[in-house]
């Protein structure tokens, strides 16, 4: 019987709730017993015991405390491993999370794949001369949008293109008829993702459909700020209802009628995709990779960064013609077959294959 590949996954847990995590978590999903591949996830941020334990409730001691743990068991986990899998963010979280992976990987001569998701991609490489010479000497790249891998091209960077996982397994699709005016808005409440725009794009629908509602599901450093924002511009029926763990995310998109979002950077958000697993009709800034995963009029309606006007009047566009929001429903639904897991599940098997041949012959090249 051939022998599985190893392949150590590191990731953060579902504990930090985002892309990343999420991400992570479906492809451990989808390995669970495959006959190819034995994957495990070794977090970015472990929970270490005793007295440490207590001192990650501390701000500034948490990422001390979090690296303490995390050398160490990179050491440990990565030694097992035929190909490491490292899940990357930007700027300061690069350095504290893919890098250590990167080097201790190099060190123990494992193979590793460097998967890229953050759309701040174009900033964080001009500015970090580290992030470009650590994503230089990575074995291989991988980004899950054409546009990442522009961004990656234009710094002299390969990259494979293997998209992010949705299982619609796991959302009810269903045609909106009648299409009622329930918005939906699932994206962290950070200023990038500037979710202030959609509420004043909200303030605009409202005045022209009284019995619209917006739902914000999320959490982050602008929670507060956009409750009072809300409150400021006498929004009536918005509700806004903090994380939200990953197996109650299909309620949410099953009960709304209209998905909106209003990023002014983004990559290839696994919410768009969510959105149309679920049968809804999407409005979305037209940012970063988001064209590259919704054409505007084929799979939903793009509008400017920071216009509520557009944003408005596109959701308003909807309501008024409810055929053409379902045909733009129909058309995003069918799009998510290329991101099954049957389809993604071959993309990744080969990189690992790719990855772990490579090492195989260049260690049988090594001087005895």
């Amino acid at each position: 019987m051939k022998a599985r590949l190893r392949v150590a996954i590191v990731a953060p847990t579902l504990e930090i709730l985002g892309g990343h995590s999420v991400q992570a978590h479906a492809l451990l999903e989808g390995w669970r017993d495959d006959p190819d591949v034995e994957a495990w996830l070794v977090p970015i941020n472990p929970a270490p015991a005793g007295w440490l334990a207590r001192a990650r409730r501390v701000k500034y001691a948490r990422t001390v405390v979090t690296q303490a743990a995390y050398w160490p068991l990179l050491w440990r986990e990565l030694r097992r491993a035929d190909v490491v899998h490292v899940f990357s963010a930007s700027y300061a979280s690069f350095l504290l999370s893919p890098l250590p992976a990167l080097l201790v990987s190099a060190a123990l001569g494992r193979p590793a794949l460097l998967n890229y998701h953050s759309g701040e991609a174009p900033d964080h490489l001009r500015r970090s001369a580290v992030a470009r010479r650590a994503l230089a000497r990575a074995p291989h790249r991988a980004v899950p949008s054409r546009f990442l891998a522009e961004v990656f091209g234009s710094f002299g960077l390969d990259a494979e293109v293997i998209p992010n996982l949705v299982d619609r397994a796991r959302f009810r699709f269903r045609r909106r008829d009648p299409l009622g005016a329930r918005l939906l808005s699932t994206r962290n409440l950070e200023p990038l993702y500037d979710v202030a725009c959609t509420l004043r794009a909200f303030r605009l629908i409202q005045a022209r459909r009284p019995d619209a509602t917006l739902t914000v599901v999320g959490d982050g450093s602008q929670a507060a700020p956009l409750a009072e924002h809300a409150a400021s511009l006498g929004l009536r029926g918005v509700r806004f209802v903090g994380r939200v763990p990953p197996e109650d995310m299909p309620r949410y998109y099953d009960e709304a009628d209209i998905y909106v979002q209003s990023p002014r950077i983004d990559n290839m958000p696994l919410s768009v995709l969510e959105a149309f697993a679920s049968g809804l009709p999407v409005v979305s800034t037209d940012v970063g990779g988001v064209p590259a995963i919704l054409t505007h009029e084929t799979h939903g309606l793009l509008v400017p960064a920071g216009d509520e006007q557009q944003m408005a009047d596109a959701v308003l566009g909807l309501l008024a013609r409810p055929d053409e929001a379902r045909r733009l429903a129909d058309r995003g639904f069918e799009s998510t077959a290329a991101l099954t897991w049957p389809r993604v599940r071959e993309q990744w098997l080969a990189a690992y294959r790719r990855l772990a041949l490579r090492e195989a012959h260049a260690s049988a090249w090594e001087p005895a």
